[in-house]
């Protein structure tokens, strides 16, 4: 069961936005290899715009990510891809529908 994720927000720099994607794509095997991380999901909201949104199963799988490998490569590339900081909102998980999850 998931009760926490992030919501983070990316905001491409002109002309970063093919290095953007291809920075999350080779993120998801970062991802894959935390225990705690049961989804992972990176989208695009704009040309521009990319977000990513992780869940976990309770508070020490949260900021175990945050000092994952997956955290650490996206902030070191931030100040060359991105127009701002990332903008990292903590969520609350209120209902979840997550493959291996009976019916």
């Amino acid at each position: 069961m998931v009760t926490l994720g992030f919501f983070v927000v990316l905001e491409a720099k002109p002309g970063k936005e093919a290095e953007v994607e291809s920075l999350l794509r080779e993120a998801l095997p970062l991802a894959e290899a935390e225990p705690a991380t049961v989804a992972w999901f990176a989208i695009r909201i704009a040309q521009d715009l990319f977000a990513i949104v992780d869940v976990f199963p309770d508070e020490q799988g949260r900021e175990a990510h945050l000092s994952g490998e997956a955290a650490r490569a996206l902030m070191e590339q931030a100040p060359q891809l991105f127009a701002k900081p990332p903008t990292i909102n903590k969520i609350d998980i209120l209902a979840a529908k997550l493959p291996g999850q009976g019916a």
